[in-house]
């Protein structure tokens, strides 16, 4: 990975659309090269795939709520993050330390809406049982850096 690669990476991520000559423009190169590059990036697995960022807030999505999630057995996380991707009202999924083995924070438009999401989320596979907490009011709301 070189400069370039970073320049490649740096513009995917603030547009995943981003054209061929968008790219090479960023990284200085011709658009064919900025396509070769793009693909290696994407062949050695630097970038493992593009992506649409959802503004929540335009869909209405007002509703969030943090869930617990216990699994059945012992699933790797990687088993645990393809049965959540699939869900667009989890927005975020970390595991966690305790007795719970990962946390999901949710999105949705209203309570009927959260609950049909977190009904596909005890449909999982490796999902056993969910604890969940709707959130009130947002205290604190800091960006991350």
């Amino acid at each position: 990975m070189d400069t370039i690669d970073e320049e490649i990476i740096r513009c995917v991520l603030r547009n995943a659309r981003s054209t061929y000559a968008e790219i090479g423009e960023a990284a200085g190169l011709s658009a064919p090269a900025a396509k070769r590059r793009l693909d290696r990036l994407v062949a050695t697995g630097a970038i493992r795939g593009f992506t649409a960022l959802i503004d929540t807030r335009a869909l209405g999505w007002r509703t969030e709520a943090y869930v617990e999630v216990y699994c059945k057995g012992n699933p790797s996380p990687a088993e645990l993050q393809r049965d959540l991707e699939g869900i667009p009202e989890v927005v975020e999924a970390c595991t966690v330390s305790g007795a719970a083995d990962a946390v999901v924070h949710m999105l949705a438009k209203d309570i009927a809406h959260l609950e049909q999401a977190i009904q596909r989320v005890r449909e999982a596979p490796v999902i056993d049982r969910t604890e969940s907490v709707i959130v009130l009011s947002r205290l604190l709301d800091r960006p991350r850096l």
